[in-house]
């Protein structure tokens, strides 16, 4: 053994090779902490002095380096930029001396390398992937770019033009695509990795390849004259400033920093990109998106834990086939659990089978899937109109119409049809699971399980605990979803659960704030400035204003000292108008088809008209005030929701809003929002607006937060 460490080890290899072997002790990945960093930087030294005449470069885990171990890293973003800078130079030093070894590098990629472990294989000379691994630096979905070298190493390897694709897009890219560009220089089957690379290295040593030429192209500066250095970095920032919009400066900064050290060599291009990092590291973008990798990371940590007496879903099944049951059906199928697909007429099927049917095409037109998989997954969505084949589901979610007694009816009728233990779970978004329980012989095997609208694209799923719910069902319905490629929240029940409950004081906000002159459009395009992606008008026409005016009467009822209005809103008269928004398209806009066929929102006067006919006044209102009247009854009723224990962490109340209502990630969500104004701040922010209600008004505990200077997260 040449060394031996806790996460790295060098032992020797036939020829005068030796192999570099990645595999943390006690961990399931490999990934670079402070510990793998120094251990790294020692295997270096005693291989610079070594007679080693070649190195592999290998991972003793499934995956190569995941990236670096961003809660380590945490600590050095509390310091100034120049002592963050100074840190991460210092790391550089040592994957700048592990380039520099005296002999050639061939690193063999068997899985997942991202981030720091991407860097760490471009400090390699040469580098062979697995045909199943993916490569990347993912950074600026932290609003960071690269800092070990990343921005400087894969501009001249793979041309500063693919380079800020990959970097500003923070993509995983498999292997047919990285060695298309040249990022990797062979593909091998996953059980050949190893041994491939390692006859590659075997070729250098003996002198078949020049890898000295290849190290000085990558050590150098990038091969672009004025014209081609203008036309490249120019036309991308305009591009990806144009695509990442202002709140999000990672991207564009990682072009203006490839633009910086293109003429620079590879020591003082790393010190121009290490001082671009430390600037980024101090914005409150990256601290929040970071923050939100970690509630991540904390929220999947706390669903694992529900899943320890979860059971099997090997079939599943929806009641109701209309666009939500469709979608269902979609992912269900989509990620490999056969489900039944059940209506009570055959044009509520076709509905079902023509959503489920449409987003399969979109994926085979995205290359998601080929023809033969879109077939698979369509024979494993099976419409029925009766219970005939019941008996072998194992999770049945009810998707039927909004209310009470419908979904009572059609739950007990359900539970008659299914076989000793299986679950039943309804997908209500507002109704009390522990009301729905009332009509079930076995509510200790009901839960709620409320999906986001469309299905397919929004990642949560609320798992809803009524009164008597067994942790059993809990656990296997967490685990469904997971299987389901959802992140699934457990709350507790109460009306509208965790998001409805949160996003129905921001509608009360808004209606609020028309009722007091604003005009709607104004609104709109200040929220999405602020960050969400479509104000609360347009939101409101995608929901369904019908929904919306439904899901308003429960919260009114559940919550009435703050949620329920007392004046007629422009809710209120849209719905008596029948303007339900996209669905029959008029609502606070109207909704035409464009060249491409998709719906398109339109300024509507009769609309306006509409709106001003119940506001009790006419006023202008600065964009800030606009923000503030919005979002102080969204903040404060995320926190009564961590307050009544509906969730039990504040990362689990922000992935919520996040993942359900599109909350800007840049903000962190509603608590992180609050520590960033400070909790004192905002205490007295609620009290500027005291006059508007019990909506904006803080709890006692926030207001014991405010002086003691206390945060959410610390």
């Amino acid at each position: 053994m040449i060394y031996q460490g806790k996460g790295v080890t060098v032992k020797a290899r036939d020829g005068g090779l030796a192999e570099l072997v990645f595999n943390l002790e006690g961990e399931s990945v490999n990934k670079f902490d402070q510990a793998t960093l120094a251990e790294l930087s020692e295997a270096t030294e005693v291989l610079a002095k070594s007679d080693v005449k070649g190195l592999l470069v290998t991972s003793g885990k499934d995956s190569f380096i995941v990236g670096a171990d961003i809660t380590e890293f945490l600590q050095w973003f509390e310091q100034s930029e120049e002592d963050i800078v100074a840190d991460v130079l210092k790391a550089n030093e040592i994957f700048s001396a592990f380039e520099d070894l005296p002999f050639p590098t061939v690193v063999a990629i068997n899985g997942i390398c991202l981030g720091g472990g991407m860097e760490m294989a471009l400090s390699c000379d040469y580098r062979v992937m697995s045909e199943k691994a993916k490569v990347g630096l993912p950074e600026v979905k932290l609003g960071l770019y690269p800092g070990f070298g990343g921005t400087v190493r894969l501009s001249r390897v793979i041309g500063a033009d693919n380079a800020i694709e990959w970097i500003a897009g923070g993509t995983e890219n498999r292997a047919e695509a990285a060695f298309k560009v040249g990022a990797v220089d062979a593909v091998a089957k996953a059980d050949q990795v190893n041994e491939d690379a390692f006859k590659l290295l075997t070729r250098i040593a003996n002198g078949e390849l020049d890898y000295k030429n290849r190290r000085a192209e990558k050590k150098g500066k990038l091969q672009l004259n004025a014209i081609e250095s203008m036309m490249v970095f120019e036309t991308a920032k305009g591009f990806v400033a144009a695509k990442a919009g202002k709140n999000y400066p990672a991207p564009v900064e990682a072009i203006k920093t490839i633009q910086k050290h293109a003429n620079f060599e590879r020591d003082q291009a790393i010190a121009i990109e290490a001082k671009g990092f430390a600037k980024l590291a101090k914005t409150t973008v990256a601290q929040n998106l970071i923050g939100l990798f970690l509630n991540d990371q904390t929220i999947k940590k706390i669903a694992k834990t529900h899943t320890k007496s979860s059971r099997d879903v090997s079939q599943a099944a929806v009641l109701g086939a209309g666009i939500m049951g469709g979608g269902i059906a979609y992912q269900s199928a989509y990620k490999g659990t056969p489900i039944l697909m059940k209506d009570i007429n055959e044009s509520g099927i076709q509905l079902g089978l023509d959503e489920a049917s449409k987003l399969l095409v979109k994926a085979v037109e995205r290359k998601k899937m080929n023809i033969n998989n879109m077939a698979d997954t369509l024979n494993r969505i099976r419409p029925t109109l009766s219970y005939g084949d019941f008996g072998n589901v194992d999770v049945c979610v009810e998707a039927v119409v909004e209310n009470v007694n419908v979904k009572k009816a059609v739950l007990a009728e359900a539970e008659g049809h299914l076989k000793e233990g299986a679950i039943l779970a309804s997908n209500t978004s507002t109704i009390s699971i522990t009301e729905l329980a009332t009509a079930l012989k076995k509510p200790e095997d009901f839960c709620g399980m409320h999906f986001f609208n469309p299905v397919h694209r929004m990642p949560l799923v609320e798992v809803i605990r009524g009164e008597k719910t067994s942790e059993e069902t809990i656990a296997t319905v967490v685990s469904y979803a997971q299987k389901m490629g959802k992140t699934p929240i457990v709350v507790n029940d109460c009306p509208g659960f965790l998001v409805n409950r949160i996003l129905f004081p921001y509608f009360g906000g808004f209606a609020a704030l028309l009722r007091d002159g604003a005009n709607f459009e104004t609104v709109d395009k200040v929220m999405e400035k602020f960050g969400w992606p479509m104000g609360p008008a347009y939101l409101m026409d995608v929901v369904g204003i019908d929904t919306g005016v439904h899901a308003q009467a429960v919260m009114a009822d559940g919550f009435p000292d703050r949620m329920k209005q007392e004046f007629k809103s422009a809710m209120d008269v849209m719905f008596e108008e029948k303007r339900y928004g996209q669905k029959n398209n008029v609502g606070f806009y109207s909704y035409v088809l464009d060249k491409k066929g998709k719906s398109k929102k339109v300024s509507d006067e009769k609309a306006h008209a509409l709106v001003a006919s119940v506001a009790q006044g006419s006023s202008e209102f600065d964009d800030q005030e606009i923000i503030d009247r919005l979002m102080i009854p969204m903040c404060l009723e995320t926190v009564r929701c961590l307050e009544d224990g509906i969730v039990d962490t504040p990362a689990e109340a922000d992935m919520g809003l996040v993942y359900g209502i599109g909350f800007p990630p840049f903000r962190g969500g509603a608590l992180k929002y609050i520590d960033d104004i400070g909790t004192a701040q905002f205490v007295e922010l609620c009290e500027k607006y005291s006059a508007l209600g019990k909506l904006y008004e803080p709890t006692d505990k926030l207001r014991e937060m405010a002086k003691n200077n206390q945060k959410f997260y610390g």
